[in-house]
């Protein structure tokens, strides 16, 4: 099948053709670690989490780099605000964004590069724009001019945005300097108090959009295939980043990919808007795979609307499919269907792809239902494969080891229940096939369903 992509610069479906045979270069904005993530900040990294993971089921080499911006306006402020050095602040953040990947089993990226280890790259880039006639210094700054690359490129700055040129607003607040105000600083001169790296033109900072630029083509070449983030970034960071690495000779991403936000009540979560739920506090209403589960359950492109109610439905949808897992035992990872792929394919579709996992389970629960457990551990076996490519599969090593509060209480009730089974397999033993029914028959009335299983009795929750 073919794996088409919606490309915002063009906004269209396009077919994926790879720059390589076989290899796939990808580039997402990573964290600005400035405080506690909370789930908004982390559906980006679910949402190409699965994407990568769909490109090396289909057997491409995936070099995968997601970025973080270690040195920031905000990062400074905060810092300050808290009387703490700017270094520790982001150190102490970013540990917590790496905790909460992990905690949602994101795979780790081919390479985590920090904006403040490449200042030599940043220079370089700087250079080649100033050559180029395409940046400006000022005081120590460095600058891109936005006017010699229109007047160069005619229209093409703002097609990904669709914004125009004479309405745009770079959001930088300090302008001194600038020849106009919609150039970008790639170099800030340095500040009283603030941290600096030397540059042939005066010590300072650098620009956010710079960092990307020269740390994507710094790993993945001048030209690479897919570069995303969250659609927030689209203007001015995606804008800034194709016109500062166009003006410097270089092709770019050949696909540009956006996730949309986590809103609350239609609002985008976010720190001003006073609507933060951290990681933490959402894992102690789910556990980490539910709410991967949740956070990866609408379409990348789509709004996703949080409640406490649909998390929980979607928690619920999760315990579905582990039910049936329990019921037919370890089972290897199979294959995907045509319908999970048809729908991955088609722009990574994982709401069809739900569709198609849960219409599995109910196959496999009706064979089980009919008696035939060799097809319910074939469907099993499918379900382990699809699952695995969203990073939910019940069975992986991945969530074996993750609890939560809710664990308790299933642990302690799996402790009375298997005291149960022991005493219902004692009676049948022995043959007593009244006692065994009895058993079986208190444990049902208080919802516990048991499946003899090749492995042994296994129970759930009806």
């Amino acid at each position: 099948m073919t794996l088409r992509i919606f490309d915002t610069a063009t906004r269209t479906l396009r077919e994926f053709s790879p720059l390589r045979p076989g290899h796939v270069s990808i580039y997402l904005c990573g964290a600005t670690p400035q405080t506690q993530p909370h789930i908004g900040h982390v559906r980006s990294g679910v949402a190409f989490d699965i994407v990568r993971r769909w490109f090396i089921a289909k057997g491409y080499d995936v070099a995968f780099v997601r970025n973080v911006t270690d040195i920031d306006d905000k990062i400074l402020t905060k810092a300050a605000e808290h009387n703490r050095p700017w270094w520790e602040w982001v150190a102490t953040y970013e540990r917590e964004f790496t905790w909460a990947y992990n905690q949602l089993g994101v795979l780790p990226p081919s390479v985590e590069p920090r904006a403040t280890g490449h200042m030599t790259q940043m220079v370089d880039y700087m250079q080649r724009l100033l050559d180029a006639g395409f940046a400006y210094t000022a005081e120590g700054s460095v600058y891109f001019d936005v006017a010699a690359w229109v007047q160069a490129a005619g229209s093409d700055y703002g097609h990904l945005s669709g914004n125009r040129v004479t309405e745009m607003e770079q959001g930088e607040t300090d302008q001194h300097g600038k020849h106009n105000s919609l150039d970008f600083a790639l170099w800030k001169a340095a500040k009283p108090g603030e941290p600096s790296w030397p540059t042939p033109w005066g010590p300072g900072r650098p620009g956010w959009h710079l960092e990307c630029s020269a740390m994507a083509t710094w790993y993945l070449g001048g030209a690479f295939d897919i570069h995303g983030g969250g659609l927030d970034l689209q203007f001015p960071h995606h804008e800034n980043e194709i016109a500062q690495s166009h003006a410097a000779g270089d092709d770019f991403a050949q696909y540009w990919m956006h996730n949309h936000w986590v809103t609350m009540a239609g609002e985008k979560m976010s720190k001003s808007l006073g609507n933060v739920l951290s990681v933490p506090a959402i894992l102690e209403l789910v556990r980490p795979v539910e709410l991967r589960y949740y956070l990866g359950s609408a379409h990348y492109r789509s709004v996703l609307e949080y409640s406490e109610a649909a998390l929980l439905e979607a928690a619920q949808g999760y315990r579905r499919i582990e039910a049936f897992l329990e019921k037919i035992g370890e089972v290897p990872i199979g294959t995907y269907t045509e319908a999970f792929e048809a729908a991955l394919d088609d722009d990574f579709s994982v709401p069809r792809a739900l569709a198609e996992i849960h219409n599995t389970v109910r196959l496999g629960n009706t064979a089980l239902a009919d008696g035939d457990l060799d097809t319910a551990r074939t469907h099993g076996a499918n379900l382990r494969a699809m699952t695995s490519i969203l990073g939910i599969d019940p069975q992986s090593p991945t969530w074996a080891t993750q609890t939560t509060n809710n664990d308790t209480a299933h642990h302690a009730l799996d402790t009375l229940v298997q005291a149960e089974l022991n005493r219902r397999a004692t009676a049948r033993a022995e043959k007593n096939w009244a006692l065994a029914d009895e058993v079986r028959d208190r444990l049902a009335e208080a919802g516990i369903v048991v499946t003899d299983t090749p492995d042994g009795p296994h129970w759930s929750l009806a």
